[in-house]
């Protein structure tokens, strides 16, 4: 059975004495939570002291991004090393805000995916669709093209420690929400994908969370569908009350 996992995705918010705060918040709203995987992942000026702020709980902590070189003439990124220093396990990628306005790539999203898989790190990689591709009928070809050139070249044994984030573009900071229908039906059709890719054993393995404005009203019914183990949280993951919610939604 997957284990279910929620994360946070606090984007560019969250100072390092906010993200403190919200740590001692969260952590009595959850303490008594088992079997789920909760992740946060606050920016990387935030990385340290949320670190510190988990310790002794049952919270881990992710990164929302990363380069795919160990180290170099790489002004502004961090590499898979630093984040595993910094207390990462798990680290997103191909985020459709990183693909909207800082050109990440099919192609980049591999390079990032074998180098954090080669590090240890749990990759959450994100795809989905957008407003005017789901209205031309092309959500499934565009879901298909980012597994696919995300997953090029990686095994069936590495496949296995992925996490896939289905976030629809068009439902992220809108205040829409993809049906519990149309959100399993993706989710259905990436295990699919997968199972066309390796078998249907590896991809039964492979955890896929929603992210597509996640509310505590509707993170329980969304959760309950077969193929959907948990959601990539945005705006209601900086409010420990709203998250703890979601959380225990699952």
């Amino acid at each position: 059975m997957r284990k279910p996992i929620v994360a946070g995705n606090w984007k560019m918010n969250i100072t390092s004495a906010e993200a403190v705060q919200l740590v001692e918040e969260l952590k009595p709203l959850v303490a008594d939570v088992d079997g789920v995987d909760i992740v946060l992942c606050p920016p990387f000026s935030s990385l340290e002291a949320t670190c510190k702020a988990i310790r002794d709980s049952n919270l881990l902590l992710g990164a929302q991004d990363m380069f795919w070189e160990e180290s170099g003439a790489y002004t502004g990124e961090v590499s898979a090393r630093m984040l595993l220093t910094s207390g990462c396990r798990y680290v997103i990628l191909g985020h459709s805000e990183r693909r909207a306005y800082f050109g990440e790539t099919n192609q980049t999203v591999n390079k990032k995916l074998n180098a954090a898989l080669g590090a240890g790190l749990v990759p959450i990689v994100c795809v989905g669709e957008r407003q005017q591709e789901r209205e031309a009928g092309i959500t499934q070809k565009i879901i298909q093209d980012h597994v696919t050139g995300a997953f090029e070249g990686i095994s069936a044994e590495q496949v296995s420690g992925v996490v896939i984030a289905y976030e629809p573009v068009w439902a992220i900071g809108t205040g829409l929400t993809a049906t519990p229908g149309q959100a399993q039906e993706v989710h259905a059709f990436i295990r699919q994908i997968l199972t066309g890719l390796y078998n249907s054993n590896w991809a039964q393995q492979v955890r896929i969370q929603y992210g597509g404005s996640i509310k505590p009203e509707n993170a329980a019914v969304l959760f309950g569908q077969p193929d959907i183990d948990g959601g990539l949280v945005g705006g209601a993951s900086l409010a420990a009350g709203s998250f703890a919610k979601i959380v225990k939604g699952v």
